[in-house]
């Protein structure tokens, strides 16, 4: 009885194993299920350099950001390349993601004490399938803070018989500007990511010099050259649209604007460290006051730290 035991045990696994092979090939055989979900790391963080990415974290995160410029490097060596020159501007930062794909914002900075509330939306994600882009909508409005004698004597307008200047009168609502911007950004590959976009600048009271509303377009992408670096760079360009003037010469407009660096991340921090010619940290004030040149001598160094924080 024993050997029969055996005998049919052993007859039977020429089977037993034909059957496992016929399931490993017919699960083998079933085509893969591909997710359409975002595409991820699009971006590192929620600022390029001196602008805003596409970039919006998951609902109840907190992003706290500092960014630095310092003076600009044309004393060389003296003031170590504008490290320690005196007019460095530094704006600190919070945004907070309250629903799905929408933050708000509160930023302070040190150049005319500006305060900016802001908001950005990214309706459309890139997707691993059928949608290629990213599409985001930025927008703040600032408030001049400095003290009110200070801000009158930087605001100048033509007298009506054109041969004087006359100040403007104080009134709260003058302080006021504002920036708008739609984007666009597209992931191409796990190295290079680019992105595009257009704004509009617009400032209640400004000097007599200066427009009161500005069109840009704008240009930035990263390069990652290893898994925590990337090169960096931004070019913003202020369009010179005369029709758009509201004042009474046209003779002074704001000049373009070119940024690179580097950019090293981890999961939760973006450190940057980048050069360009502009000094502020407000997106309307660079698009219609900047006077520094694409001159090496107008060239600042700068740094943007962001920080990730979940709640």
């Amino acid at each position: 009885m024993k050997k029969n035991f055996i005998f049919l045990i052993l007859s039977l696994l020429p089977f037993t194993y034909q059957i496992a092979q016929g399931q490993t090939d017919s699960t083998a055989t079933e085509p893969e299920v591909v997710t359409n979900k975002p595409v991820r790391f699009v971006w590192e963080s929620g600022y390029l350099i001196d602008q805003q990415t596409s970039q919006v974290a998951p609902v109840n995160t907190l992003e706290s950001v500092i960014q630095h410029k310092f003076g600009t490097v044309n004393n060389g060596i003296q003031d170590l390349y504008g490290i320690m020159a005196p007019g460095a501007n530094v704006r600190i930062g919070i945004d907070y993601v309250i629903m799905k794909d929408l933050q708000i914002g509160y930023g302070l900075q040190k150049k005319n004490m500006y305060s900016d509330f802001n908001a950005k939306w990214t309706p459309l994600k890139q997707m691993n399938t059928g949608m290629p882009i990213s599409v985001s909508v930025y927008g703040n409005m600032a408030i001049d803070g400095r003290e009110k004698a200070d801000w009158e004597a930087t605001q100048y307008y033509h007298s009506s018989d054109d041969s004087a200047y006359t100040r403007h009168d104080f009134r709260m609502s003058n302080r006021f500007s504002y920036f708008a911007q739609l984007m666009i950004a597209r992931k191409f590959n796990d190295r290079i990511t680019l992105q595009g976009g257009v704004s509009f600048s617009h400032f209640n009271t400004t000097p007599w010099h200066q427009d009161h509303d500005k069109v840009g377009l704008h240009a930035g992408g990263r390069i990652k050259i290893s898994p925590q670096g990337s090169f960096i760079f931004n070019a913003d360009f202020p369009l010179q649209i005369k029709g758009m003037s509201e004042q009474a010469d046209y003779t002074v407009g704001s000049e373009p604007i070119l940024s690179f660096g580097f950019e090293v991340s981890t999961s939760t921090h973006a450190f940057q460290i980048y050069i360009g010619n502009s000094e502020s940290l407000l997106p309307q004030d660079m698009m219609l006051s900047n006077p520094y040149k694409l001159d090496l001598e107008n060239f600042r160094v700068g740094f943007t730290i962001t920080r990730l924080w979940g709640f």
